[in-house]
């Protein structure tokens, strides 16, 4: 008998040492993976600064997004794309692209900007006019700006546009199509599958939700859409038609002419961009090579003209608003994505993360001023007034001046916390505004009794389990969350009243979940300036007394992944954003398939919501 205890014994200590042994083992695997995946960045991140030969051409050949601030990065994640061959996205910072063009405006070994931009994938039209800004003062300082490519959407020839010289390819295109919204409506989807979509709102224009609830646009919708796609449309035609030095209607004319314009020019697409005016002339890749090497000379092997590539000229660049140079100053905060009731991610705006650093700033004695760069669509109404009463404290118990500098989208919940501010500054191309409220709850009862499942209990109060999506929304409670979706809205009207000193009924006429474009917002006093981040730095500088250009960008402290993998030398650039929590990945998946709609994965503690969709996700541009 002991002999048989003993041998079970032995057993399951070998089990216990074996399954020990495989974690250790695990382990260590893991930790070697960091290393060999930080060792990978090192090798790739880090490089020496790059010899300009004098006279050369800088490229700008931006890939992949343009972005406010970088999303996540997960440094073991790309090393094994990489091994695996798994392409990428790119991003390019905004502020980078703008400070690289500006500084090769006065450096002497320049000579001319080359404007590449066909990888080009997402941008917002705010950002292409803030690069196209930069690009004229670079040719302010005599230098010249060629625009090439092998084919334009037109986003890229937006882009492109402000070149002295634009060349494509005989095979390339300009592909112009004009801007518009479309979306997938699913009502009868919904109704065939049985669920049911309670929806509380709001606002006349508060259109989010109406593909759940219709099979088309409202009529509602399409006017209120038709009137800020045509402002921007039409300033779109209108610096196209100035860089171009053509008459304002000959870019929509190139459009709604195509058939025409196409026939005209025999099918040849690069023919009837030139017959239009939209480029100079087309040039082949060896071409446009041999013709920028009558302009600044061959490279020492002769194979192509003295270039410098752009991502490599910023690593000698001063940052416009480095922390490196400011003692003290205007602290920038990037505030993009969803507003998130609680942390959030790296990639949305999380209450509970934005309060803190708001409130540390306030508490930072060589803070003396704050910029808040919007980039958001809204979200959760409950954490974007947490943000607000952290704003409000700011200014009231330190008096440091706030000003919001509004990105590509400033809209419901973002703008429910921007209203406040001393200064509102935007671009004529932002969209803000769509002061409205809802809320939202499926439930599934009926499409699980199609298939024979039944939910029954018993409960203490005529409410309870109604938060369970496989029980029937109870009336009162459909009662009570539409009484607090209305008091929202009379809030979020207040709100908005007392901070652009306008009385509720000017609100009210203003309203109703409506979208407007900058321009528009400003002749209606949601916004105090057009302009652009700098001009925002530069007001909340004059306000704190400093020099304009004290701005800094706030610089969010290391996650203990991004700390370890400094710690064994990974490049910083590299680590710069990165998160490898669950929560990262969960939401990068509902981002991807979901685009717009990832904030209900955090739910708002009231279920009650100020969102527009963000346009990128249904913006045609």
């Amino acid at each position: 008998m002991l002999k048989v205890s003993y041998q079970i014994l032995r057993i399951i200590w070998k089990l216990m040492t074996g399954a020990a042994t495989m974690v250790i083992g695990l382990f260590l695997l893991s930790g070697l993976a960091m290393v060999i995946a930080a060792a990978f960045f090192m090798e790739e991140q880090v490089s020496p600064e790059p010899v300009i030969p004098d006279g050369s051409a800088l490229v700008l050949a931006p890939k992949g997004i343009i972005v406010e601030k970088r999303s996540p990065v997960d440094p073991f994640t790309l090393y094994l794309n990489k091994i695996a061959e798994i392409p990428q996205q790119e991003e390019l910072l905004l502020q980078d692209i703008i400070d690289g063009v500006r500084a090769a405006a006065s450096d002497d070994r320049i000579k001319l900007l080359v404007v590449a931009p066909d990888s080009l994938e997402r941008a917002g039209l705010n950002q292409l006019q803030d690069i196209g800004a930069a690009i004229e003062f670079f040719k302010q300082s005599g230098k010249v700006v060629i625009g090439f490519g092998d084919s334009f959407d037109q986003k890229q020839y937006y882009f492109a546009s402000w070149s002295d010289e634009i060349y494509l390819n005989p095979m390339g295109s300009v592909n112009l199509q004009g801007f518009g919204i479309f979306r997938l409506y699913m009502r009868d989807m919904l109704d065939k599958l049985s669920i049911n979509f309670h929806i509380f709102k709001v606002g006349t224009y508060k259109s989010f939700l109406e593909p759940f609830i219709r099979n088309d646009m409202s009529p509602e919708a399409k006017r209120a859409n038709g009137q800020w796609l045509t402002s921007l449309w039409d300033g779109f035609c209108a610096d196209i038609a100035k860089n171009r030095g053509l008459p304002v209607r000959a870019v929509t004319q190139a459009v709604n002419n195509l058939a025409i314009n196409i026939k005209y020019a025999g099918g040849n697409s690069a023919k009837m961009a030139m017959n239009n005016g939209l480029i100079d002339g087309v040039k082949t890749r060896a071409a446009i090579r041999e013709y920028l090497i009558n302009l600044v000379g061959a490279n020492d092997a002769g194979t192509s003209f003295k270039r410098i590539d752009f991502n490599d000229y910023l690593t000698g660049v001063s940052k416009e608003f480095s922390p490196e140079d400011c003692d003290k100053g205007i602290a920038i905060i990037v505030a993009q994505g969803n507003i998130i009731y609680g942390t959030g991610t790296k990639s949305q705006i999380g209450s509970k993360t934005l309060s803190s650093i708001i409130r540390e700033l306030g508490e930072d004695d060589q803070v003396k001023g704050v910029v808040l760069r919007v980039d958001s669509g809204g979200g959760s109404a409950f954490a974007s007034e947490i943000i607000r009463q952290e704003l409000l404290l700011l200014k009231e118990k330190t008096g440091k001046p706030l000003v919001i500098s509004m990105g590509s989208m400033a809209a419901s919940g973002a703008y429910w916390f921007s209203a406040d501010a001393d200064k509102i500054f935007a671009s004529s191309a932002t969209l803000t505004g769509s002061i409205g409220i809802f809320g939202a709850f499926p439930t599934v009862e009926n499409s699980l009794a199609r298939i024979g499942i039944f939910s029954d209990g018993i409960g203490t109060t005529n409410l309870a389990g109604s938060g369970n999506p496989t029980r029937t929304l109870p009336e009162n409670l459909k009662n009570a969350i539409q009484t607090r979706v209305e008091y929202g809205y009379e809030q979020f009207i207040d709100i908005v009243a007392q901070g652009r000193n306008m009385t509720t009924e000017q609100v009210k006429r203003i309203a109703q979940g409506r979208v407007w474009d900058g321009a528009t917002a400003l002749e209606l006093g949601l916004v105090d300036e057009i302009g652009t981040l700098e001009d925002a730095v530069a007001a909340a500088a004059e306000m704190a007394g400093l020099p304009p250009d004290s701005g800094f960008y706030y610089q969010e402290p290391p996650s203990k992944a991004e700390q370890f993998l400094k710690s064994i030398g990974a490049a910083r650039a590299a680590l710069a954003g990165s998160n490898l929590s669950v929560s990262e990945m969960a939401h990068s998946l509902i981002s991807r398939f979901l685009p717009g709609y990832d904030f209900l994965a955090n739910r708002d503690p009231q279920n009650v919501y100020s969102h527009c969709l963000l346009p990128g996700s249904v913006l045609s541009f």
